[in-house]
């Protein structure tokens, strides 16, 4: 008798051969119209081969992420899930760079590095790459964005490759490990949140957007993914060991060396640090450990690296970029509209901006807030030790995968692979998954293969429902209908 939920035998090889016709599609896509090393400065279909790429892109995007839907209650099994996820990344492999062109600001940046020049101060073209004509003309001048510790690894990519070729190979090869160490933490994980194996797999690594993204684009989000996840895993399975702590901070530390959204994970890490019971004193002392290593691990790849902390300030560049894909980008837009029709020019865009990231602080703190009141209910009664052991991944996990979405959803910009951040932690800890598997399945349709963004040419009707669709999330939230981490569906553990 078929287990509910489990799709059956044929419904789940038409998924898997929908999906495999798809990946080879966005791989010739890529052929004809990928990030190639020359900007086309008119728009993919201007290329000579530009209608078709688009066509097999939009297709073949269609098929991954019909496949990925229809068996996003869970694959046969979680063996299933990486034999068909890893077929499906095979064409992705072998294709040129897809959908974004940071992967030459990569090179560039490691070469810089790698040449003697700081890429916190000195952008690309001032640097003299020689492949700076590959980089996006918005990014050739600006200071990079991205942690000491990427940058030492793109130095490594830039001399081992020593082409351009050469090193986005290398690249490629450090986005590989990073799915690879994310496929060995989502079963443990899983489990340890009582989620299905088999779901958290197939939601994890089938998703378009970790193929086209995280593989074909070679994005270091993976990498900060893969070190994230690892540490996680080492606290889920070692609360409060010294050991445990220590590897589980360098781990998390040299995410946030890579990329700074990994600091949004650390509060609630802190958590799961906890062994035992959770009061003031417990917190300070497993919790306060962990952050302290992680801190100090950032601060050593830092000084280590001769750059110190000034890819902070690169991060404010980060904005350069304006797109309705943003909520509060798009708020902004949409109040300039307004006052347009008013007769004014109001540039609303810095302010939605800054009261965005003023409601993201204030999200973050009521969900770390609301964690640490869920767990420290379970304190009360003595027979609940057990039930205590067994909350703590599921919390915590929850919690941090949706203070993920949060910062997605409020930051100033949002590019696609942005949503993989909370996708891999959702996918082992939430129960209700049509709230963020949605966002995920429309996040693949956002660019085209050589990098476009579809936001350029809709930054009106965007601007518009992404703003209506803000203003219906608030309303739901601020009347408690749903949390990340319900358990009304009795999902358990397969």
């Amino acid at each position: 008798m078929t287990e509910p939920g489990v799709p059956t035998g044929r419904r789940a090889r038409a998924a898997r051969h929908l999906g495999l016709t798809g990946a080879v599609l966005l791989a010739v896509a890529g052929w004809l119209g990928g990030v190639l090393p020359e900007v086309p400065p008119t728009g993919p279909w201007r290329a000579p081969h530009g209608p078709a790429a688009v066509l097999c892109w939009l297709v073949g995007t269609a098929l991954m992420v019909g496949a990925w839907w229809a068996l996003r209650a869970g694959a046969p099994s979680t063996r299933w899930a990486y034999v068909t996820a890893g077929l499906w990344t095979l064409p992705l492999l072998l294709t040129p760079p897809l959908a974004s062109r940071d992967v030459y600001s990569y090179a560039c940046q490691g070469w810089s590095y790698a040449a003697g020049h700081d890429p916190y101060r000195v952008g690309v073209a001032a640097a003299g790459c020689p492949w700076v004509d590959a980089v996006a003309p918005i990014w050739r001048d600006t200071p990079a964005p991205y942690g000491p510790a990427f940058v030492l690894l793109a130095a490594l990519a830039a001399v081992l490759g020593g082409t351009l070729v050469g090193t986005l190979m290398v690249l490629r090869l450090y986005a590989v490990a990073g799915v690879l160490l994310v496929a060995l933490c989502l079963p443990g994980l899983a489990r340890a949140a009582g989620v299905p194996t088999r779901r958290a797999a197939w939601l994890g690594l089938a998703s378009p957007l970790v193929g086209v993204h995280l593989v074909a684009g070679a994005h270091n989000d993976v990498v900060m993914l893969g070190l994230l996840l690892l540490g996680l895993l080492v606290l889920v399975r070692a609360p409060g060991r010294t050991r445990g702590l220590l590897v589980a901070g360098v781990l998390l530390g040299l995410a946030m060396a890579v990329k700074a959204t990994a600091v949004v994970v650390l509060p609630f890490a802190a958590l799961a640090a906890v062994h035992g019971r959770y009061t003031l004193r417990a917190l300070l002392c497993d919790g306060g450990r962990l952050a302290g290593v992680a801190l100090a691990t950032l601060a050593a790849v830092s000084a280590l690296s001769g750059l110190g902390l000034g890819w902070v300030a690169g991060l404010a560049r980060s904005g350069d970029s304006q797109q309705w894909t943003s909520a509060p980008t798009a708020v902004g837009f949409v109040v300039d509209y307004v006052g347009e029709l008013a007769g004014r020019r109001p540039d609303a865009v810095p302010v939605t901006r800054a009261v965005g990231l003023l409601l993201l602080a204030g999200l973050l703190v009521l969900l770390w807030w609301r964690a640490w009141t869920a767990l420290r209910r379970l304190n009360d009664v003595r027979q609940r030790v057990h039930r205590l052991a067994a909350a703590r991944p599921r919390v915590t996990l929850g919690a941090a995968g949706a203070a993920l979405a949060a910062t997605v959803l409020l930051a100033p910009v949002l590019h696609p692979w942005y949503v993989t951040w909370p996708l891999l932690l959702l996918a082992v800890s939430a129960t209700r998954t049509t709230w963020f598997v949605v966002p995920a399945a429309v996040a693949a349709f956002l660019t085209l293969p050589d990098g476009t963004s579809v936001a350029r040419y809709t930054k009106a009707p965007g601007a518009i429902v992404m703003t209506a669709l803000l203003l219906v999330l608030l309303v739901g939230a601020a009347r408690g209908r749903w949390h990340p981490t319900d358990r009304r569906d009795g999902a358990g553990p397969a």
